[in-house]
């Protein structure tokens, strides 16, 4: 008799660390001897956003347990509340699904709340992407939580795996495997002719992307930087600024509202969110991609996009050459989009990306397949 297969439940909260884990979710399911479980919150749920849980069942995915979020993006106490809440939710999804590993990714509460219900709940996690710097607003405090509270680590580089040694966690536990996102991008990635039947008249390195998240809990701060980066970016002669909108962190509310302004710009068009193949098209093809996303740090570095990475969300991250690190002021922001922008012939990045070139899903599965679930795991003692 074939053994039951291990069963891992992955715990997804946003668009983008959903989509930067699909290899290794597709990994998993191929695995003779695992079994995926799907457990989707956050933002997938809010319609501001544009309620991508509706995405993912859209392209196949078998979700097999829905935990609420409410949305609070103009309360930091609100957040604290509703992560409390998700993780007695998440912890009764655990106990009627029952897996052996809870599998989580990044710095964001929702992992936090999965990985706090399921160490406490005795049960095994794995982590991805620890050992990461990025100040954001509560994230890097919040990642070295996860990686506490979890078994397994994944971490993307040697020097992620190095801070999280210093944390005082087990080298057996630590396994190097690079970064799931960049998996398969360059051929998950649309054409540019398909791209436009969601973005219309975008021309190749012709056109601006702006990914812009709150650094501030304040909505008015947000609103008045946002409307500022619009402003710079519209000086640079770019054809068309296209934005994604911002994920749901306090002063969110901000970005939307300057957002929604920008709209009535004939140049400018605003997508609450878009499939992950389109927005993978989007950054390779830009001119340049400004804001704070980590698309920018991670996977613009694939496709030799030049990145302007605004503000201190990303203090700390690896980057690699295609970086250029700029404070909210606007002549600054104008002077380092004119050099990108290179008078309509963009710079392009020709380095290495210091996250790796792939198949990281692939490694994540097997050790998940293959490592020990014993005492001896379970049990953490600081090696220090």
């Amino acid at each position: 008799m074939p053994a039951t297969p291990r069963k891992i439940c992955f715990v997804t909260g946003t668009r983008a660390e959903f989509g930067l884990m699909r290899s290794t979710l597709r990994a998993i399911s191929a695995h003779p001897k695992l079994q995926l479980q799907l457990v989707v919150t956050g933002m997938h749920l809010d319609p501001r956003h544009g309620r991508s849980i509706d995405a993912i069942r859209r392209d196949g995915w078998k979700i097999d347990a829905l935990v609420p979020w409410r949305p609070a993006v103009d309360s930091a106490a609100t957040v604290a509340r509703e992560t409390g809440s998700a993780m007695a939710n998440l912890a009764r999804a655990f106990d009627k699904l029952d897996p052996e590993v809870v599998l989580v990714c990044g710095d964001r509460v929702e992992p936090f709340a999965a990985a706090s219900a399921a160490h406490v709940a005795q049960r095994f996690v794995a982590h991805v992407h620890g050992g990461d710097k990025a100040q954001g607003q509560v994230d890097d405090a919040l990642r070295h939580a996860i990686t506490k509270l979890s078994h397994i680590h994944f971490p993307a580089t040697k020097q992620s795996a190095t801070r999280i040694r210093k944390l005082g966690e087990d080298v057996s536990r630590i396994h190097v495997v690079g970064t799931p996102g960049l998996d398969g991008i360059e051929d998950e990635a649309l054409t540019m002719m398909e791209a436009r039947q969601l973005v219309p008249d975008v021309r190749k390195q012709f056109f601006a992307l702006i990914v812009l998240h709150p650094d501030e809990p304040s909505e008015k701060l947000a609103f008045e930087r946002a409307s500022m980066l619009l402003n710079a970016v519209g000086r640079i002669g770019s054809e068309r600024v296209v934005i994604v909108a911002p994920n749901n962190d306090p002063g969110a509310a901000g970005i939307f509202r300057a957002w929604s302004a920008a709209t009535k710009l004939p140049n400018v068009t605003v997508h609450r969110d878009l499939p992950r193949p389109a927005f993978l098209a989007l950054m390779r093809d830009a001119a340049v991609l400004i804001g704070n996303s980590s698309a920018g740090i991670i996977e613009a570095a694939t496709f030799g996009t030049p990145v302007i990475n605004i503000g201190p969300r990303q203090l700390g991250r690896e980057r690699s050459g295609n970086m250029t690190d700029v404070t909210y002021n606007e002549v600054v922001i104008r002077k380092a989009l004119a050099k990108a922008w290179n008078r309509g012939e963009p710079r392009r990045f020709t380095g290495r990306n210091v996250y790796g070139s792939g198949g990281a899903g692939q490694r994540i599965a097997e050790i998940l397949g293959r490592d020990k679930l014993d005492d001896a795991l379970r049990r953490k003692l600081i090696t220090y």
